[in-house]
């Protein structure tokens, strides 16, 4: 006899309470499970590097459009003729934009952990409008 069971006339359960009790253990749930479609991993590859791609062209396209004929393309422009080393002085801007390009995403993935994406998309808004307006001023108040 095993130590965890006790005999039934001892316990004062009757065998049909037993048998009911067993009956009711026994009351599996065998609904056949739905196969749920799987979707292979190399479209989930192909969507992260489309995306990439994607990511990568947008930010060239903008910076390379912003960068066309501003102050910083200028002064490489004559340094490489004042110097007569272009290649030194290209890689020195190189350099330089790598580095300030690096900062600015460095700061904007710590902004980016720290406050919600409207606050920053208001607050990038807010500070367009501070530039533009006094960018206005200072033409209006030059004349």
């Amino acid at each position: 006899m095993k130590l965890d069971s006790v005999p039934l006339e001892i316990s004062g359960i009757s065998q049909t309470e037993v048998e009911l009790e067993l009956e009711d253990s026994n009351d599996f749930n065998l609904t056949p499970a739905i196969a749920q479609p799987v979707q292979p991993v190399i479209a989930d590859s192909l969507q992260k590097q489309e995306s990439v791609l994607v990511v990568f062209g947008t930010t060239f396209v903008t910076i390379f459009l912003a960068e066309i004929g501003d102050k910083t393309q200028l002064s490489t422009l004559l340094m490489s003729a004042q110097s007569h080393s272009p290649w030194v002085v290209f890689i020195g801007s190189a350099a330089a934009l790598i580095t300030t390009s690096l900062l600015g995403v460095l700061l904007g993935s710590w902004i980016s952990n720290r406050l919600s994406p409207k606050t920053v998309e208001k607050s990038a808004g807010v500070m367009l409008l501070v530039i533009s307006l006094m960018l206005f001023w200072d033409v209006f108040t030059s004349h």
